[in-house]
C-alpha cells in the first residue's frame, strides 16, 4: 500500500493527473491477461480484441 501511496504523493505535488486514466487501463489490461492464461473464459476475451 505504500507505493499506491508513493504514486498517488507524486501525481498530486507534480499535477500529473492525467497520468491516472492510463495507469488504470494498463492495470486493466494487466489484470485481463492474469485472468486469461489458462483460465475457460480466455477464448470469449480474445474475441473481443
Amino acid at each position: 500500500m505504500e507505493f499506491l501511496k508513493d504514486l498517488w504523493g507524486f501525481l498530486s505535488v507534480r499535477k500529473k493527473f492525467w497520468l491516472v486514466p492510463i495507469i488504470f487501463a494498463l492495470l486493466l489490461f494487466g489484470v485481463l491477461i492474469v485472468l486469461t492464461s489458462g483460465s475457460a473464459i480466455a477464448p470469449f476475451i480474445y474475441t473481443l480484441f
